[in-house]
């Protein structure tokens, strides 16, 4: 069974990459958890990147705010794909600077952006890419649209009553 790996730049990144760890245990994928800061650890962060596919990890999830380098990093060194979640932070400039951060990649070092705080999403896009060669996972993503879907006619018959 895949898996996918999901790292913070610290653990005060936890609460919003917690939407990201619930939505894949939703899906029974299995999740390898770590904080691995792209400043202050980072022999750690090269030792993550460049082995992470040998443990078995189809996909990162790397979440971080303010300077948010560690999606890029570890987008430089891993043969995975990446998936940046820019997370506003107490040093933030209303989270801009994360997301310029990981949204602007040069060539060839590319890492797929959520919107700021977006780990859920980030979490359903890592589910779809493993989906896309495992007709289980892919399955619990049709029903989990679908789930969406009703959700959203229930809602709006409601509102008509």
């Amino acid at each position: 069974m895949s898996k996918v790996g999901i790292i913070m730049g610290s653990i005060s990144d936890l609460p919003i990459m917690q939407q990201a760890i619930d939505i894949l245990k939703s899906f029974e994928i299995e999740t390898e958890v770590d904080i691995v800061s792209a400043h202050r650890t980072p022999e750690k962060l090269f030792d993550y990147a460049t082995n992470a596919h040998k443990r078995g990890i189809s996909v990162i999830i790397a979440g971080a705010g303010g300077a948010a380098h560690l999606p890029g990093m570890v987008a430089s060194m891993s043969p995975l794909p990446i998936i940046g979640v820019p997370v506003k932070s107490r040093n933030s400039i209303d989270g801009w600077d994360s997301v310029l951060s990981i949204l602007q990649m040069p060539g060839g070092v590319p890492v797929a952006t959520v919107a700021l705080d977006g780990a859920l999403n980030a979490g359903i896009l890592a589910a779809q890419i493993i989906g896309s060669s495992n007709p289980t996972i892919l399955t619990k993503i049709v029903e989990y649209k679908e789930n969406l879907k009703s959700k959203v006619y229930k809602s709006s018959n409601d509102l008509k009553k």
